[in-house]
């Protein structure tokens, strides 16, 4: 286990949730304000991590970034995470003919910004990045339907999409790491909607290769994956020999734990609408249910689900913080 690894280990107390977007409350502008500024990006990192004992800052995840990098119609909500509103190929044979932009397009060039100036200004916890996975990619450039069905009729042009993908992927993370990051959180959701034929075709040789052109000893690897068939998937996650395993609320964690490397840490899975929608009271609950069931294992570390929304509640957020600093306490 990487010396960096240890030490979020070894203070469990210093949870990782996936809180970035929260931070809009804190500096008290909008969603839309704070994904098209570099400056505004790490004043919310840096409000985060003066308010909450977290073992590292997470940057914005938004896995819109890299597709709008590549043409994509991008939905930009005043308050709202954007989205992906139309892809860039229509037809699955053109993607011979997708160009791969260069690391700086679109907002690719304000989130290495942002994740510069946060190193700056953070120096008493790692920085991570944070970027969509190659299969979640191609499927916001193509169509994510169309995408799973195409893997069958048409494998070779999807491989194509997956290797140009990977190529900007690898790009974008090195600059990310240039820039001081001392990590990635890759989200790769869309995987888990496969089977696991399929998942060990088109998603993870492309992670693996992601993974080994970027990883050093100094630099944590953090696979994320909330998709529902994740169960299903355990030996070809678990082959990616990730420094961290992250996992959604739709999965039986306690039944996945074992199944990853023990020298890997597996973090989850509160789920994070009930920071929205739940009371102080459930989500101390939760959390302690979560760490009833999986805390036995020594590379179990209690953290949200997925990204948490914008629209949650200090008052939620605050007691997640609270209920863990006293189970780890």
């Amino acid at each position: 286990m990487k010396e960096k690894a240890k030490k979020l280990l070894n203070n469990k107390e210093k949870t990782l949730p996936i809180l970035s977007f929260p931070s809009v409350q804190l500096l008290g502008i909008s969603v839309k304000e704070l994904i098209s500024s570099a400056e505004m990006q790490v004043k919310g990192m840096k409000a985060i991590a003066d308010r909450c004992p977290m073992g590292a800052a997470l940057n914005m995840m938004d896995l819109s970034v890299e597709a709008e990098a590549f043409g994509c119609t991008v939905r930009c909500p005043e308050n709202e995470v954007p989205t992906v509103e139309k892809g860039v190929l229509e037809d699955i044979s053109r993607a011979a003919g997708l160009t791969v932009p260069p690391v700086g397009a679109g907002r690719t060039s304000l989130y290495i910004e942002g994740v510069r100036l946060a190193c700056k200004e953070i120096t008493d916890r790692p920085v991570f990045c944070g970027v969509i996975g190659p299969y979640s990619l191609a499927g916001r450039l193509f169509d994510m339907t169309e995408l799973m069905m195409e893997c069958y009729d048409s494998p070779e042009d999807v491989k194509l999409l997956l290797e140009k993908v990977t190529e900007f992927l690898i790009a974008y993370i090195q600059a990310f790491k240039e820039a001081g990051a001392d990590g990635v959180v890759m989200a790769e959701p869309a995987a888990g909607l496969l089977s696991p034929d399929l998942a060990e075709e088109f998603s993870a040789p492309y992670v693996k290769r992601i993974f080994e052109a970027v990883g050093s000893e100094d630099f944590l690897l953090c696979y994320h994956n909330c998709g529902n068939a994740v169960g299903d998937m355990a030996e070809q996650i678990a082959a990616l020999r990730a420094d961290i395993y992250h996992f959604g609320n739709a999965i039986d964690l306690k039944a996945l734990i074992p199944r990853m490397p023990a020298e890997s840490i597996v973090m989850g899975n509160l789920d994070p609408l009930l920071f929205v929608d739940g009371t102080p009271e459930v989500i101390g609950a939760e959390l302690r249910r979560i760490h009833g069931e999986c805390g036995g294992y020594e590379n179990f570390m209690l953290s949200s689900g997925c990204d948490i929304p914008p629209r949650a509640k200090w008052e939620n957020l605050d007691a997640y913080f609270q209920t863990v600093q006293a189970i780890y306490g």
